[in-house]
């Protein structure tokens, strides 16, 4: 075994090594520190149960937020037919012009009910506003026109159909509303 030497130390250290090594007076009203054990452990318990609580909470806005994506997730997808659809709309319009007896027209209309059915089985919802209250969280105003028909605040028609998939708004309906009678 080896032996480390002992060196002599200073006056300065030595009279320093009984002050450092000294106990800290005891703050705690009991001798034993158990008040202060008793303090540390009601604080660590209050922190587990904290902590827990967050995770269980974390744990549950998760979930949340996973059905949520899994809720919308054709939502973009959807979103870019419905241009598909409106552009559709203006097609079958000119070939309406044609006659509605026309197979341009018949062919159309058939594969446009096939889109808008594939549209409404993903969830997506059409709103109608021409004839209803302008209501701002669904509708767009792009106009006010005066109307003897329509009193003031009422949708005159619609230049673009408005979507909703399952319960949020996709698109708001661009509308034209009336500003009440003509003066």
């Amino acid at each position: 075994m080896r032996k480390i030497p002992v060196t002599e130390s200073s006056e300065q250290e030595k009279d320093a090594k009984p002050a450092a090594e000294a106990p800290a007076p005891d703050t705690e009203s009991n001798d034993d520190g158990s008040d202060s054990l008793e303090a540390d452990l009601n604080r660590f318990r209050d922190l587990a149960l904290r902590s827990q609580a967050d995770f269980e909470n974390y744990k549950k806005r998760a979930a949340r937020e996973k059905d949520e994506a899994i809720k919308y997730a054709n939502s973009s997808l959807l979103e870019k037919l419905i241009a598909i659809v409106d552009n559709f709309e203006l097609g079958l319009e000119a070939a309406r012009a044609e006659g509605e007896k026309s197979p341009i027209f018949s062919g159309m209309s058939m594969v446009l009910k096939q889109l808008v059915d594939f549209l409404t089985d993903n969830g997506l919802q059409p709103i109608d506003a021409a004839g209803q209250k302008f209501d701002p969280n669904l509708h767009e105003a792009i106009a006010h026109e005066p109307s003897d028909e329509f009193p003031e605040g009422i949708v005159v028609r619609q230049t673009r159909r408005g979507y909703r998939m399952k319960d949020r708004l996709l698109r708001p309906s661009s509308v034209v509303v009336s500003s009440g009678p003509r003066a």
